[in-house]
């Protein structure tokens, strides 16, 4: 074969590589499948979605209140108890004030809270998203919730209608009832609502009501720091309330000052002038929580149910502060050593049997339980002036004899507290000394335990005495109310009273005839006038020396129990009638305090606030 002349190709035996095969292009028919099942399940999804979508908001609507039935106004009847001078010192229930338009308040009101509570009231559809979401980034750099983002209209729908629960569930319906409530009220309508119902602390509902409670004056008469006062206090009622912290409200005020200047509600000259004005008169700090639990109680039965009422009570101020002040500062002082935690005064009118002073305790904020009414403790030598008026009853004198000396009934055999006898000594001095076997000796001169039992309940003690020699000691147990109350006999020339706190004036004739029917004659007047000189003579040379008065005619009577478990004084000044009782509560002993040392101490601190 020459050089350059060509061959031809041998078949190959290996195949050659196929061309790259054409994009994949379904056919007609199948892509229209394709689409058709994608949008089959796109209809199906799109229904059960719908479905669960209404199925979730029926189950966040099953139990949501009928707007129209909740803004009729539903909340407990509201009680405020006057003292005697006629100021309120507490409340019970929900006040409720005038619910007033927006015309009818000064425009400062409205402002303020517009400024404070939801700048973008007017503007904003019942959310406010901008507000939320300033809110949300706050409470991000705080940590803690520190801010909420709610619309006055949202807070309507939440205090109306719901429950404080921080729920996923509660704060749907929070927005259901926004949209409802702003296609249903005028922007106007729904602030008047918020205005007239909104939590303002101490039961107040509405700016009627707190103006009222707080300043004295209509919602129609606030002045421009008032309405900076009130529109401030539905962020934290109980944290600004002004009879609460009258400094944080006057702070909470000014802020809600500023707020107003930056709103364009008031100008800056505006709100240093009514910044300057935010005063609250200083409010008489009495506890007074005993008094005002018990005497509610007194007025249930009193009242039209349902209904509002402002009562004046029993009350004195002065006799109330001065009993707090006298039992606070022993307890606190020298009771702590002589290991003594607790104890009662009551204070009443020996006449009419009205309460002029209760304290049941060290401090009402930390234990409401009344010691003064609900406490049973033994009286101990308390007692002895029911047996000395059972010994009258049956013709003994207060110059008679008595002997002072052992005695013994079967088993039993009292001791003097000295440990000594004084042997024959005249009954007015038995007393006065507090003599325990003289006590004894008239008791079975009078009859017997059972006599002298009769005579107490005669006057006014309820509890169940012991049918026992030892009742003459007072080993019975009473309540510190119940004593103050039968001694009142002692006092008033013999009637039996019935303590009350409600005034009969305030309430209609059903009460003033109960309080009148309670007076009952319950010993002769001159058998009254020989139990008062002799209880004189025990303040004046007796046990109860230190409560003494000098200008003024003191009688009453100590009381000490076993091991020094409680310690009492009675007495009256100038008619009024005031017990004292120290002791603890799980009947501890107390390092040796008697009757005659800080019980009557007590109780002259208080006799000389008696005019």
């Amino acid at each position: 074969m020459q050089p350059g002349t060509l061959m031809p190709r041998a078949p190959s035996t290996v195949p050659e590589s196929p061309a790259p095969p054409a994009p994949s292009v379904l056919p007609r028919p199948r892509r229209r499948r394709a689409a058709w099942v994608l949008l089959r399940w796109a209809i199906i999804l799109g229904i059960w979605g719908v479905l669960a979508m209404g199925a979730l908001f029926m189950w966040f609507a099953r139990d949501l209140p009928r707007p129209e039935e909740a803004l009729v106004a539903s909340r407990r009847p509201g009680l405020a108890l006057q003292d005697r001078t006629g100021q309120t010192f507490a409340t019970f229930g929900d006040i409720v004030g005038e619910p007033l338009r927006l015309s009818q308040m000064p425009d400062a009101l409205p402002r303020a809270a517009v400024a404070i509570e939801d700048r973008r009231f007017w503007t904003n559809p019942g959310i406010d998203l901008v507000g939320l979401a300033r809110a949300a980034w706050t409470d991000l750099l705080a940590g803690h919730v520190v801010e909420g983002g709610s619309t006055i209209t949202q807070q309507v729908a939440k205090n109306l209608f719901l429950s404080n629960a921080r729920t996923l569930k509660r704060k749907v319906q929070e927005l259901l009832l926004t949209v409802w409530l702003e296609r249903h009220f005028s922007k106007q309508q729904i602030l008047e609502i918020w205005l007239n119902r909104v939590y303002l602390g101490d039961g107040a509902y509405g700016v009627d009501a707190a103006a009222r409670l707080y300043f004295g004056v209509s919602a129609r008469h606030v002045s421009l720091w008032q309405a900076a006062v009130l529109a401030g206090l539905p962020a934290a009622p109980s944290l600004f309330n002004p009879r609460a912290d009258p400094d944080a409200a006057a702070a909470r005020g000014r802020a809600v000052l500023a707020a107003m200047v930056s709103t364009g509600a008031i100008t800056p000259a505006q709100a240093r002038a009514a910044a300057a004005q935010i005063h609250f008169p200083p409010r008489r700090h009495i506890a007074a929580g005993w008094f005002a639990d018990w005497a509610a109680e007194q007025a249930q039965h009193l009242l039209p149910r349902g209904a509002d009422a402002s009562l004046r009570t029993t009350l004195d101020p002065r006799l109330q502060s001065a009993a707090e002040t006298a039992l606070g500062s022993v307890l606190t002082g020298p009771a702590v050593a002589a290991h003594v935690t607790e104890g009662a005064v009551v204070a009443l009118d020996a006449a009419t049997g009205a309460v002029r002073a209760m304290v049941g305790g060290r401090d009402y904020a930390t234990g409401p339980f009344n010691r003064a009414v609900l406490a049973r403790r033994q009286p101990g030598s308390c007692f002895k002036p029911f047996v000395w008026l059972a010994a009258l009853e049956n013709g003994v004198r207060p110059d008679d004899p008595v002997l002072d000396a052992p005695i013994r009934i079967g088993a039993w055999q009292p001791l003097d507290f000295e440990r000594r006898y004084l042997g024959r000594v005249t009954v007015e001095t038995a007393l006065a000394q507090s003599l325990n076997t003289p006590a004894v000796r008239l008791e079975m001169r009078a009859g017997g335990p059972a006599a002298v039992a009769a005579v107490a309940h005669r006057l006014g003690i309820v509890d169940r005495l012991p049918d026992h020699p030892s009742l003459a000691l007072g080993t019975g147990e009473v309540g510190v109310l119940e004593m103050a109350a039968s001694y009142a006999a002692f006092f008033n020339g013999g009637f039996r009273v019935t303590p009350h706190g409600i005034d009969a004036a305030e309430v209609d004739s059903h009460w003033r005839v109960v309080t009148e029917a309670a007076r009952p004659r319950v010993m002769p007047p001159d058998l009254a006038a020989m139990m008062v000189r002799m209880m004189a003579a025990v303040v004046r040379r007796g046990s109860g020396t230190a409560a003494a008065i000098p200008g003024r005619l003191v009688a009453g009577k100590t009381g000490t129990t076993a091991d020094y478990r409680d310690a009492w004084f009675i007495g009256a000044v100038h008619g009024e009638v005031i017990a004292v009782w120290l002791g603890n509560d799980d009947d501890a002993s107390t390092a040796g305090v008697t009757g005659g040392s800080l019980p009557a101490r007590i109780f002259r601190a208080v006799a000389l606030a008696v005019p």
